[in-house]
């Protein structure tokens, strides 16, 4: 999952992304609104936090343009106006939810899971299956079969990644941009080696392979017919 944070606060801005990329979100970052806006039209974004006093151009300005030109992210307002008008003026002109600050990070964290599952087609899973492997999205548990596998931060966020694509082959590309918040660089060999460790984890003591490399493509994560 990929979130904009619009903020200029430097200790929010630290806080929030931290904590997200913690949680295994890929976070883009604007310091003011013109930045936002123009991240918010250009790229794919799952959510986006949108403080209201920005430099160059205000938050709500920024979320009634994105409207305008019907661009459907959703929105969680961040301000510290705490009155029911102001909250109620938020939503008017387009935010989907609001959050007063201060806030506490694991309330923020609820409330982007919350957007995101109101928005998708489907109800946000509360664990992915593929074959005999299984991750429960809530305690971030990884199995095969009865075997519990240990997974660094990035590993599990790759590997969620390509849970939520099973089937599908995911390029270097989209690997980067969703998993590593980069852009792309032919030079890097990140990915592959991330892939390798995953593989050894996931792979190399069972039978039956799940992780597999289409050359010149991607990868994909599936049980072979």
């Amino acid at each position: 999952m990929r979130i904009l944070l619009i903020e200029d606060d430097v200790k929010v801005v630290s806080l929030v992304a931290r904590g997200l990329k913690e949680e295994g979100f890929a976070v883009d970052l604007a310091a003011d609104g013109e930045e936002g806006l123009l991240k918010a039209r250009t790229e794919a974004y799952d959510t986006a936090i949108v403080d209201i006093m920005l430099p160059k151009l205000d938050g709500l300005t920024l979320i009634e343009e994105l409207r305008r030109e019907n661009v459907n992210i959703p929105i969680l307002i961040l301000s510290a106006k705490r009155s029911v008008d102001d909250r109620v003026r938020g939503l008017q002109r387009g935010g989907d939810d609001y959050l007063t600050k201060p806030f506490a990070f694991s309330e923020l964290l609820a409330r982007v899971q919350a957007l995101i599952r109101r928005t998708t087609a489907v109800s946000e899973p509360n664990s992915l299956v593929v074959g005999d492997l299984s991750i429960n999205l809530m305690t971030r548990e990884v199995r095969r079969g009865d075997k519990a596998i240990t997974l660094q931060p990035k590993e599990y966020a790759l590997l969620e990644y390509l849970a939520r694509n099973a089937g599908k082959v995911v390029s270097r590309t989209m690997i980067m941009e969703h998993v590593w918040n980069y852009n792309f660089d032919p030079m890097t060999n990140v990915v592959e080696a991330r892939i390798c460790k995953l593989r050894d984890k996931i792979d190399k003591d069972f039978d039956t392979k799940l992780l597999h490399t289409v050359w010149g493509a991607g990868y994909v994560l599936k049980e072979k017919s």
